[in-house]
């Protein structure tokens, strides 16, 4: 959120597509180096009912965060300065 490329990136801009996020660019053109994407998987909730039947609760949900690379250039509030008003992504 805070690199001066966030909005040129080709990397988040597919983590944006991947979270179905209206992207801060169409037109990315900056390929960083060594990304490093962070992938957490959860599972869905089950329990075993009464009458011994398993359950299912909830979804699979898929989370993707760019968390650093070699690319990386400090531009303190780079996404809160195109995104202003919004709540930033955590």
């Amino acid at each position: 959120m805070n690199c001066h490329y966030v909005d040129r990136c080709t990397t988040y801009y597919e983590v944006e597509r991947l979270h179905q996020q209206r992207h801060l660019t169409e037109t990315p053109d900056f390929e960083a180096v060594n990304p490093t994407i962070n992938y957490n998987l959860t599972l869905p909730e089950y329990s075993v009912s009464e009458d011994g039947q398993v359950v299912e609760g909830g979804e699979f949900r898929e989370e993707y965060d760019v968390v650093g690379c070699e690319s990386f250039l400090m531009e303190k509030g780079k996404w809160a300065k195109l995104r202003p008003g919004e709540l930033i992504p955590t």
